[in-house]
């Protein structure tokens, strides 16, 4: 029978270097003094032994926090349902893992922002990842989590912003829409409060405003229950409509299921399109025309200026491209 072998500690790379404890601690962590030939016996050792330093028991000693919270606002906890955040999670949880540092995720309400300041208190907070962000939540971060605090949405002073190119990816779905002879076309907004959604609304009102198109606006909340219920209501106000612009994927699915239960056909009577590029829209019938968001990426970037604490630009903007599909 074998037995599974114990993982060195920091004590047997002392031990094998003939250093104290202390010696080794500042070597491997890269503070403080020690000499040159103390630190090659204490680097030797620790490659011999297979030596990895735990991350979570280092950041306990220094204060620092063994675990990466994102936290996520909305008006209720199913903002935690979304598969977005789905996304963020598990590629925050990707970057921290080889760091042996946790993820948590919790739901700010809406009205009730000052949770932010009770969960950031918890000295267990390594760093901050703000998902749906607003202003209220940004003036909330403690100064202590100033350089590890990132948005992926609006950011501040304080809080740099990773986000994607919501204007650009709606522009070119617009202009898609228009030379493919559209001129009646509507848009189901975003919630009000989520101000990075008001770039897309922006770009859709700047290009109709610029073709001389009047703009046909139903405020929605990126869920395919909204988006069945906006479709209705885009006909009801605009029965000559011939195009419908979804804030999200979710919300263009939810206009088509009722476009077609009604008996409009898509794209035949009205084109709809997307934002996300999300699994499903490749595969729905008819497939959705949309626009690319790497949320993925979009994570892993910011969790990464998280975790380097080191100056990041203000504003990092990942590209959205037109994804072209038979919807519209």
């Amino acid at each position: 029978m074998t037995t599974a072998r114990r993982p060195a500690t920091l004590n047997d790379v002392a031990r094998a270097a003939g250093v104290s404890r202390s010696t080794a601690s500042r070597v491997i962590a890269g503070t403080g003094f020690a000499s040159p030939y103390a630190r090659q016996r204490v680097r030797t050792a620790a490659d011999l032994l297979g030596y990895r330093p735990n991350a979570a028991a280092r950041a306990l000693v220094r204060g620092g926090g063994v675990r990466l919270l994102v936290a996520v606002a909305g008006s209720s906890p199913a903002v935690l349902d979304d598969s977005y955040v789905d996304q963020v999670v598990s590629a925050t949880a990707r970057v921290c893992a080889p760091h042996g540092l946790g993820v948590a995720v919790e739901w700010v309400p809406l009205d009730a922002p000052g949770r932010l300041a009770e969960l950031t208190d918890d000295r267990g907070v390594a760093g901050l990842l703000l998902v749906n962000t607003t202003a209220p939540l940004l003036d909330l971060v403690p100064q202590r989590l100033h350089g590890r605090a990132v948005s992926i949405g609006i950011g501040s002073a304080a809080v740099p912003s990773v986000d994607i190119d919501n204007a650009g990816g709606t522009a070119a779905i617009v202009r898609h829409l228009y030379a493919s002879g559209r001129r009646r076309i509507a848009m189901v907004t975003g919630p009000p409060w989520l101000i990075c959604s008001h770039r897309s609304v922006e770009a859709y009102r700047r290009l109709l405003r610029d073709a001389g198109l009047p703009a046909r606006e139903v405020v929605g909340d990126f869920s395919a229950a909204r988006g069945r219920t906006a479709a209705r209501e885009v006909l009801r106000r605009w029965p000559d409509t011939d195009a419908i612009v979804g804030i999200s994927d979710a919300t263009a699915l939810g206009v088509i299921g009722r476009l077609r239960a009604d008996g409009v056909q898509v794209p035949g009577d009205v084109a709809v399109t997307g934002f996300d590029d999300i699994p499903l829209a490749s595969v729905t019938a008819p497939a959705l025309t949309t626009a690319s968001h790497p949320v993925r990426e979009i994570a892993t970037a910011a969790a990464t200026v998280v975790l380097e604490q080191r100056p990041a630009p203000a504003r990092t903007l990942f590209p959205s491209t037109l994804v072209r599909r038979d919807s519209a």
